[in-house]
């Protein structure tokens, strides 16, 4: 195992990540088998700097020991890893590679196609001897491993494709994903807030053929409403705050969360990072960054908890309106329906056809009050209705 080689990947409420190891050597015995989990700063494996020290390793984990030739005494401490882990079983997870940070940089360097290769390494992973492989410098090692040292089988390569959703049959218990548990926590806790939802009505026929003349140009409606919420609430601070036993927290940006549904189950929600102050043009390419990332379990923390004002728009599903679950950590949330063409009254007297969509705020009694939302819906109203355009400048 070589320093800075990827060992295990850790996965979380929300995210999965790569686990470098911080030493070279032997991974000599696993406490956390794959799929277990540990408390956070707990040994989930040991790693032996000789092979001579695997068999100390085993007895330290508390593991059988393995006969091995008589060697020296052990000169040097074997090293505990001690994070909490699910260890990947191929070099693809979840439909994602599994490199060496080393061969991930030689294959960008050599122009190697990762997903046409199978790993060598422990657990199938790719290492930069499969990157040289392919292109020739080397003959791909074949000789075997020294028995002394423990082995995990590497399993052939899966085809990195989206996975297949599991048959469920009728009276099956299908316990949470980390996920979905994260989820439950989250709206448990937001049961012991008051809470309150206003709705509004807002013509959309501006903010619609905006979209249509820079749709091409790679613009969303999710970052056309992100946008026109976050300059909203440059007028309505109280909106973007939230509550604390000390007072009110007024935060320094303005974060518009946005909900996305995820294929396995659950949600989480990537945040545009001062989205008041960003163009329009960056902002949908951030957001589909943020999408791709959030789907691939890729996301940093930072880009999912950091929200401080949250849109959930179920619109494209037909939905008219509906009221949204407060999130921990926030004052207010946004609930959007779908457009609708309404016969509308005009000033003049007369009837005009209209696109029209209700949203429904919910928001923090304890800090917000019903005329603040009132009012922050309606310059939201009135942003969309007379001057879409200005999401553009």
């Amino acid at each position: 195992m070589e320093k800075g080689e990827t060992v295990v990947v850790v996965e979380s409420d929300k995210a999965d990540m790569d686990v470098e190891s911080f030493y070279e050597g032997f991974l000599a015995h696993i406490l956390v088998q794959a799929g277990e989990t540990a408390p956070v700063g707990a040994a989930i494996a040991y790693v032996a700097e000789t092979q001579e020290e695997i068999t100390s390793a085993k007895i330290l984990g508390g593991g059988a020991t393995v006969p091995t030739p008589p060697v020296a005494a052990v000169s040097s401490p074997v090293v505990p890893v001690a994070v909490t882990v699910s260890q990947n079983g191929s070099n693809h997870q979840q439909g994602r590679l599994v490199v060496s940070p080393r061969a991930r940089k030689l294959a960008k360097e050599l122009k190697v196609d990762l997903n046409n290769l199978q790993g060598s390494g422990p657990y199938g992973r790719i290492i930069t001897g499969d990157i040289e492989a392919a292109v020739g410098k080397v003959p791909q090692p074949t000789s075997p491993v020294i028995s002394t040292i423990p082995t995990i089988p590497s399993t052939p390569p899966a085809t990195p494709t989206k996975p297949a959703t599991s048959v469920v049959t009728s009276g099956q218990v299908v316990p949470l994903t980390t996920l979905q548990n994260a989820v439950v926590r989250n709206m448990m806790s937001s049961l012991s807030v008051p809470t309150f939802h206003v709705g509004y009505t807002i013509t959309t026929d501006g903010l619609d053929k905006l979209y249509k003349q820079i749709k091409s140009k790679g613009v969303t409606m999710t970052a056309l409403l992100a946008k026109a919420v976050a300059v909203t609430l440059q007028k309505h601070p109280l909106l973007n705050a939230s509550y604390s036993e000390q007072g009110i927290v007024h935060h320094p940006q303005i974060n518009v969360s946005v909900a996305v549904a995820m294929d396995d189950g659950g949600l989480i929600t990537p945040v545009l990072q001062n989205a008041d102050q960003i163009d329009i043009y960056s902002l949908s390419r951030n957001w589909k960054s943020l999408v791709d990332r959030a789907r691939a379990k890729q996301l940093q923390p930072e880009e999912y908890s950091t929200g401080t004002f949250t849109i959930s728009n179920l619109g494209m599903f037909g939905v008219d309106t509906f009221d949204a679950i407060l999130p921990p950590g926030q004052g207010a949330i946004l609930a959007v329906g779908a457009g609708r063409s309404q016969v509308v009254a005009t000033g003049d007297g007369s009837f005009a056809l209209k696109q029209q969509m209700k949203v429904n705020i919910t928001c923090d009694h304890r800090i917000i009050y019903g005329a603040h939302a009132a009012a922050f819906l309606q310059d939201l109203a009135k942003l969309i209705e007379t001057d879409p355009q200005s999401l553009t400048v």
